[in-house]
């Protein structure tokens, strides 16, 4: 169990160095054959390469979801943690719309994409991050609850400010959070704006608190990062 253990989850042995290589291949592969198959007018002989690279991949990651949750210290942690989750949903879509072209059910395989998240598994920033997110992650709660409050408020201002001047672009609050969200973003696409001088001047506003809504977490993050960095003591 032990040796199992070490190639599974290790990074250290040249068994566990190769299991990881053969893993990251796998998930390259399965992402390449995902882009290969949204090209139009696919000869039959590359759509049925593509069907068997397809249940090549689905089964080895179902092996290797089932073995790091055999050697899992704490089976129900590995299944609830981030990486367990990923790990199943990246397999998932395969075993619950197998060959099923139902419109309601295509949305299913998007999750495919988070196969792409696995490789997150195999480098040691992720770690880092892993370690960044929990020095900060009460901050960047606060920043997030603060942000959603703001997107509020500025929805709400800008409906005041400018409904009677463009009633079909800021019909309701719901329609003022699209404009909402790009200034505070500080994205700014263009398609609404205001043009009363009441909205432009709520605008300047929400564009000067838009700007430490993004510095803030940034920061943050950047702090973070640089403790999580620091040799364990």
């Amino acid at each position: 169990m032990e040796r199992l253990r070490e190639i599974v989850d290790g990074h250290e042995s040249s068994a566990a160095k190769m299991f990881d290589l053969c893993v990251q291949f796998l998930i390259l592969l399965s992402l390449v054959s995902f882009m290969i198959e949204t090209l139009p007018d696919l000869s039959p002989e590359v759509q049925s390469l593509l069907r068997v690279i397809e249940t090549a991949t689905v089964a080895a990651f179902t092996v290797e979801y089932l073995l790091r949750l055999w050697v899992a210290a704490s089976r129900w942690r590995y299944a609830r943690s981030i990486f367990g989750i990923i790990d199943l949903l990246a397999i998932l879509p395969f075993y619950v719309a197998p060959g099923l072209d139902l419109r309601s059910l295509r949305v299913i395989r998007v999750l495919r994409l988070l196969r792409v998240f696995k490789l997150l598994r195999y480098t040691a920033a992720s770690d880092r991050f892993h370690r960044a997110w929990l020095i900060a992650k009460e901050e960047l709660l606060l920043c997030l609850f603060t942000a959603l409050i703001l997107l509020y408020f500025a929805a709400v201002g800008i409906y005041f400010f400018e409904h009677e001047a463009q009633p079909e672009k800021f019909r309701s609050v719901f329609d003022s959070l699209w404009w909402a969200i790009a200034t505070l973003t500080t994205v700014g696409y263009g398609d609404i704006y205001p043009v009363t001088t009441g909205g432009r001047l709520f605008t300047f506003v929400v564009l000067i608190a838009g700007l430490g809504i993004i510095a803030v977490p940034s920061g943050l993050v950047a702090a973070a990062l640089v403790k999580a960095r620091e040799p364990k003591e």
